[in-house]
């Protein structure tokens, strides 16, 4: 039986940067260093194109490397947050600790991203190329369904303030169904019964086939698009335009009444914790917008590969929309840091010598402000679910 060479990097996989080398292999193509036991895993569409120069793999990974170091800190500060803090740990608080998962799943397959620039190829070969592809499925997947789960939580808690809150039970269904959501798209590339997990754009990265020919491959690409794309957004955006009307109408009620009663303003006493839920609500829409964007562009680039010019998709434009999706991985953690105060005293005790999030406002003080103690534990628990949206 003939060794199987791809299950560890190759001496020629590496170059050793001097000019005269580095001009030698100026005109390599694209998979000059995979091994011809994995070639049939290169899609010819990628071959075609010249190697990309050492600097290119380089600028990569140094970019790799700093979303690495930021989103993985700053998504463990979430779950170590989460797990030691009671007041934290509530049912909606646990759809971030959920999302902080996805999140260091992603971070988690960054470091072999930069072992695989280094080497211009697959560091670990076939195996390493189906777990980056799975961690990058279950994080994606994963992810974008949460987002949903996150915005149904602020819709029940906003429409239904008073008894429709999520129970920690229901809570702990709903995010052991995420990753149910994403189990189907991970696993059947995975064991090769639809599509499988191959290198693209540089081959240092990997992801479902998306290229290969055939009504099988374009099947899938509808099926994964519709899942991890369409259907979550349809439920965002549904979920998100009920608050929104939720918050029209509150408004509008408030100005009615005011007007009736001569006054200025009802923005205050019962009427506080509402706002609190308005205010964050809005927050997060725009955060979910960031998601799209940096989705979007992922998924423009599989439909283009299926069913579009080809031309079009270089290696380097291949290379983009992943960057994207990782940086959002990254951001998530720190825009909830930065939007949740009581997130950020927690982490201020302790580990005062982390400064990153700057002093704490009156304006931060002022929501655990009260006449008595029921109503600061009512808005206690009001701010645990802010949190949620801040990392949609």
């Amino acid at each position: 039986m003939e060794h199987n060479i791809s299950m560890v990097p190759s001496a020629s996989f590496y170059r050793s940067g001097t000019v005269d080398i580095e001009q030698a292999y100026g005109e390599e193509m694209l998979g000059w260093n995979v091994p011809s036991d994995y070639m049939d895993y290169v899609h010819p569409h990628w071959r075609q194109y010249k190697a990309p120069h050492l600097y290119q793999h380089f600028l990569l990974g140094f970019i790799y490397a700093i979303v690495f170091a930021m989103g993985m800190l700053g998504n463990l500060l979430v779950l170590w947050a989460f797990a030691t803090t009671k007041g934290l740990r509530t049912p909606s608080n646990l759809f971030v600790a959920n999302l902080a998962i996805f999140d260091t799943l992603m971070m988690s397959k960054l470091p072999l991203f930069v072992l695989n620039s280094a080497i211009e190829g697959q560091f670990l070969g076939k195996i390493g190329c189906d777990l980056y592809g799975l961690f990058g499925s279950y994080s994606g997947i994963g992810a974008s369904i949460t987002n949903a789960a996150i915005a149904y939580d602020r819709y029940r808690t906003i429409s239904s303030p008073l008894d429709g809150r999520i129970g920690m039970k229901q809570a702990m269904m709903l995010v052991l169904g995420t990753w149910m959501y994403a189990s189907p798209f991970s696993i059947l590339p995975l064991i090769g019964v639809w599509s499988r997990y191959v290198p693209e754009g540089y081959l240092t990265t990997c992801t479902f086939d998306y290229m290969k020919e055939g009504k099988h491959t374009q099947l899938f690409v509808m099926s994964i698009f519709g899942w991890s794309y369409v259907i979550p957004l349809l439920l965002i955006a549904c979920f998100y335009s009920r608050i929104l009307m939720q918050i029209r109408m509150h408004e509008k009620i408030l100005k009615e009444q005011a007007k009736r009663m001569n006054v200025k303003s009802l923005t205050h006493g019962q009427d506080r914790e509402r706002s609190t839920e308005i205010r964050v609500a809005k927050v997060a829409i725009g955060i979910v917008i960031l998601f799209i964007c940096a989705w979007t562009p992922y998924a423009i680039v599989a439909m283009m590969g299926c069913f579009s010019n080809r031309l079009l998709l270089t290696p380097t434009l291949s290379m983009i929309p992943a960057v994207a999706c990782k940086t959002v991985a990254c951001i998530d953690p720190w825009i909830y840091a930065i939007h949740h105060p009581r997130f950020r005293a927690e982490i201020e005790k302790k580990m005062p010598w982390l400064c990153v999030f700057g002093k704490k406002t009156a304006s931060d003080g002022s929501s655990y402000s009260g006449d008595n103690v029921t109503m600061k534990e009512e808005m206690s628990q009001v701010e645990s679910k802010d949190c949620t949206t801040a990392v949609a």
